[in-house]
């Protein structure tokens, strides 16, 4: 049943597959000649078959997981340097018809407040990030087909990019909604989004239709298959994730790196992002409820393991996560975070509807954007709210090819420290921007390209005479 590059969902992630992986990686954790071949292929950044993933998660021995840490690192700093790439979620609706029993938003759920933004109350949220100094949005919204249908998820995108307050400006959307058709696709393409994503929640399609049990989410084939149909409506940039805790982590963890491989290779390009959330405390959902919680040691390696299996791809951790576990997965492969988020609808305008019934799930992370830059700055990495490759049409393979040859080096360094200068002159705090001004000094003279690097200055210094939005 097993076939990479066929469109039906449980053809590219066949259970079967996924359960002879998971005995082939049983069976040979222990094989040190094997998992010291798989480490050497890592650490030449070949990336890793979902079986080569699996056998080294399943491998307990110390060193091979501080090897696995090493390598890692190795990648992360060779492809993403110490940029982190920062965003905030934008809760437009949480009206939902479907039956998700992990998530709060469902529609038996009688203790949520439920509210949808209007074009005008998403105006004074997008301006309220804005004066933060949010650049790029990750847009949220529950399924409903009469308060929540394209029409105004697309109209919201319309209003979100028309809005330029002070020297603010949204630069980029990404959009997490339902799965939907090529069509519907198409249009949001055409609305100019940025990455589509998607969350499988889990591969397993028995537990799946359970933890969906009614609404259209219910249906495990059109969901799993909505990467083919926005690839097939044009959208080359997909972010795909799954909710850790829903399912024994080694069965989604393998399920995920498959489908990362059906995408690369029927498409041509994998996901662009791959996220991992764990399950959360919500209102009315109770974690304890659930028998798949991954702890830290276990979840640390998840992420280093897929970062290493694929070397090229984003890998987002957003604030259900702790200050510490964030930290620590900066290092072993995350490179964009949110910071400063609300999970609520309309909570960055009225902040104090977060404890009212209407978050999705509890925050972790509760810092302000300014801390976790200046956190960041403290950390040595670079915050960055560059969206320059989406706005010049370097998506998909181009964006691939771009970082495969290390020329992504010449764009994103100084990207990043064009738009940290941006963040510093508008937004931070005396003392944050005492920290910028130090990480931009150091730093702008190690772009490796001179040419650029000259522009990279005098893009810096009009920055200081009031001119914005420079990029490469």
């Amino acid at each position: 049943m097993y076939n990479i590059t066929s469109k039906i969902a449980e053809e590219f992630i066949s259970d079967a597959e996924i359960r002879d992986t998971l005995a082939y990686a049983k069976e040979n954790c222990n094989n040190r000649q094997l998992i010291d071949e798989i480490l050497k292929k890592a650490r030449d950044c070949k990336g890793l078959t979902h079986r080569e993933a699996a056998l080294l998660l399943e491998c307990d021995d110390k060193e091979t997981i501080e090897q696995i840490y090493e390598i890692a690192r190795e990648i992360k700093h060779r492809f993403y340097g110490n940029r982190i790439v920062m965003f905030a979620p934008l809760y437009l609706s949480n009206y939902c018809v479907n039956g998700c029993v992990y998530c709060p938003y469902h529609a038996k759920n009688k203790t949520i407040r439920r509210k949808k933004l209007t074009q005008e109350e998403i105006r004074q949220e997008v301006i309220a990030l804005q004066d933060m100094g949010h650049k790029r949005l990750a847009l949220e919204a529950g399924e409903h087909p009469l308060h929540n249908p394209l029409d105004y998820i697309i109209e919201s995108i319309n209003t979100i990019y028309s809005i330029k307050h002070k020297n603010g400006a949204i630069r980029r959307v990404n959009v997490n909604i339902a799965a939907t058709t090529v069509e519907n696709y198409r249009r949001l393409r055409d609305a100019g989004i940025g990455t589509y994503i998607l969350f499988q929640e889990t591969y397993n399609k028995e537990n799946y239709e359970a933890l969906h049990p009614t609404g259209p989410k219910s249906n495990y084939a059109y969901h799993t298959e909505a990467m083919d149909r926005a690839m097939q409506g044009g959208i080359d940039d997909v972010g795909i994730g799954v909710l850790f805790g829903l399912e024994t982590y080694r069965y989604d963890f393998t399920g995920l790196l498959m489908h990362a491989e059906h995408l690369e290779a029927t498409y041509g390009v994998g996901p662009h992002t791959i996220s991992v959330p764990r399950l959360c405390m919500a209102d009315d959902i109770n974690t304890d409820d659930f028998k798949n919680a991954v702890p830290d040691d276990i979840f640390y390696r998840i992420v280093a393991i897929i970062r290493i299996a694929v070397p090229y791809t984003g890998m987002i951790i957003s604030t259900r996560e702790s200050e510490k576990s964030r930290a620590r997965l900066l290092e072993l492969g995350i490179s964009q975070i949110s910071g400063g988020s609300r999970t609520s609808v309309g909570g960055y305008v009225h902040p104090e509807e977060e404890s009212e019934n209407s978050a999705q799930f509890e925050i972790a992370d509760n810092r302000t954007l300014d801390e976790v830059v200046g956190w960041l700055l403290d950390l040595d990495h670079i915050p960055s709210f560059c969206t320059a490759c989406y706005r010049a049409g370097r998506t998909g393979d181009r964006f691939m090819s771009l970082l495969k040859s290390g020329q992504i080096a010449n764009c994103c360094l100084p990207n990043a420290l064009i738009t940290l200068k941006e963040y510093m002159n508008d937004y931070a705090s005396p003392e944050v921007r005492v920290k910028c001004e130090a990480m931009i000094k150091k730093l702008l003279t190690t772009v490796p390209n001179e040419k650029t690097r000259a522009t990279a200055e005098k893009f810096i210094e009009a920055i200081d005479k009031g001119e914005r939005d420079f990029r490469f």
